[in-house]
């Protein structure tokens, strides 16, 4: 009887152990039929790194947020610490977001509205709900075309390390803020992203951001990505570029 209760305390400890739960885990998200795994879905973080990446309080157009940069803050050059400066003086008209140009890489991943990624072995194609904006990451081998283009979402290729997507990004054209604060780079940033799987529902995504141009040392930023999974779900069109033209619009009689 007492062996009997010792097995069972064994097998529990064992169900329990941090080794069994991550491998429970692994095992539960969802995968294609190539055996990778799928992040098909639509997308959304709960974090306030829009406003501004770095730690900041209460402004009187930003929530307060503990920002999402590994070191707290972005390591710029001092010149460009000042374009940062003037950034965040004019932010209410010279934010790209207020022209309704797309948020680019990285920061339509983390914009408050959602995003809805196709999967299929050659490539994922992400739609992002603010300004309709359509970026393809390609997973098929091949590399970036010749350049400079200066692509607004940057040229995406991936390659799998396991169950991660590490995805190379570069060719931007520099026009993108990376937040509402002002902060920025150029024309020569360089983005690695890596996505992966926390469970079947929840993705953990990092990218670490490169621009000798604009920043001292590489920097990484980290968001926890969720899973919308309400009943009937999906993009709303934000055509916001077309506000402009709402007085034109003819406004529809009450019946």
């Amino acid at each position: 009887m007492k062996r009997h209760a010792l097995l069972s305390a064994v097998l529990v400890s064992w169900l329990l152990s941090p080794q069994v739960a991550r491998a429970q885990e692994k095992s539960s998200i969802p995968r294609g039929t190539d055996g990778k795994p799928d992040f098909s879905g639509i997308w959304q973080t709960l974090s306030a790194a829009e406003f501004d990446l770095e730690p900041h309080s209460t402004r009187r157009d930003a929530p307060p947020g503990q920002g999402i940069v590994e070191g707290q803050f972005i390591p710029y050059r001092p010149e460009a610490l000042q374009q940062r400066k003037k950034n965040f003086d004019a932010r209410s008209s010279e934010d790209p977001r207020t022209k309704c140009f797309t948020l680019g890489t990285p920061r339509g991943i983390y914009s408050p509205e959602p995003f809805q990624i196709f999967q299929r072995s050659r490539d994922l194609t992400v739609v992002f709900q603010f300004g309709h904006s359509v970026r393809t990451i390609h997973t098929n081998g091949t590399g970036h075309p010749k350049g400079p283009i200066g692509f607004w979402l940057g040229d995406s290729r991936a390659r799998w390390e396991g169950d991660t997507l590490v995805v190379e990004v570069v060719d931007f054209n520099g026009e993108t803020w990376l937040d509402r604060a002002g902060n920025f780079h150029s024309d020569q940033l360089h983005v690695v992203e890596r996505w992966s799987f926390l469970d079947a529902n929840t993705i953990q995504y990092t990218a670490t951001l490169e621009d000798p141009t604009v920043y001292t040392r590489p920097w990484t930023l980290s968001v926890i990505l969720h899973r919308h999974r309400e009943p009937n779900f999906q993009l709303i069109e934000n055509y916001c570029y077309t506000l402009d033209y709402d007085s034109f619009y003819p406004v529809p009689v009450s019946q």
